[in-house]
């Protein structure tokens, strides 16, 4: 807005005054309760995105992948976890993606959620690894056509010569996915992050509390350790 005598610029807050007056968490928030936390990582994790889940909010299961290269060059993109199970936390990608390379270059990887409305986060922390064509194709057949053109249209990051080639490319490729519905991308892989920490942050009226479970291969029967962090 151009500064006016009715509007001078002085009386415009500053981009850091209107950062501040934004509104970040709500007041009733369910928080953690550390003394009911059970013995190991994944039950509690499972548990507050049902919560989340339930109470209908937007993308429960979007998290941010963050990974680094051989170089040391880190990068972060927003994905959708896939499953919590015996194989860890599990997404799927390009295995010639950007991120596909970084993690066959440096496997150790984080996964971040955060539910705003209930003021949680959890960080997933330890190695990356594939697993295997019989899991990835399951997992590119269970996308959606549109889903599966996208992966099929094109290199996922490489530069694109226009909206128009990519459109064409796209159609082509849902054509592809409806005349031969059992076409699997060839690099797609699906990968399990194997957690090594995983810690869980939850913030209410009375202040924030984190819990950082650690694995503890040795330790029986949960094979973690708990304990409490400073926020």
């Amino acid at each position: 807005m151009t500064a006016t005598p009715d509007h001078p610029a002085s009386d415009r807050p500053t981009l850091r005054e209107r950062l501040r007056a934004l509104p970040v968490l709500g007041d009733d928030l369910p928080g953690l309760d550390v003394d009911a936390a059970p013995g190991e990582p994944s039950a509690l994790f499972l548990d507050w995105l049902g919560h989340a889940i339930d109470a209908g909010l937007p993308a429960p299961h979007a998290a941010t992948l963050s990974t680094a290269d051989a170089s040391g060059r880190v990068d972060a993109r927003t994905l959708l976890l896939k499953d919590v199970d015996g194989d860890g936390w599990v997404f799927a990608t390009r295995a010639d993606s950007p991120k596909g390379v970084a993690l066959a270059q440096n496997p150790n990887a984080a996964l971040t959620f955060f539910w705003r409305e209930h003021g949680r986060q959890v960080r997933v922390r330890g190695p990356v690894v594939p697993l295997g064509p019989e899991t990835s194709a399951d997992d590119f057949l269970a996308r959606s056509e549109a889903s599966r053109a996208t992966a099929l249209a094109g290199p996922q990051s490489a530069p694109l010569a226009s909206l128009d080639a990519y459109r064409e490319a796209w159609d082509a490729a849902l054509e592809r996915v409806r005349t031969d519905p059992g076409r699997v991308l060839d690099a797609w892989s699906a990968y399990a992050l194997e957690p090594t920490t995983v810690e869980f942050w939850a913030s209410t009226g009375a202040g924030q509390t984190r819990l950082r479970y650690t694995a503890a291969p040795d330790l029986a029967p949960t094979g973690w350790t708990k304990e409490l962090l400073w926020p």
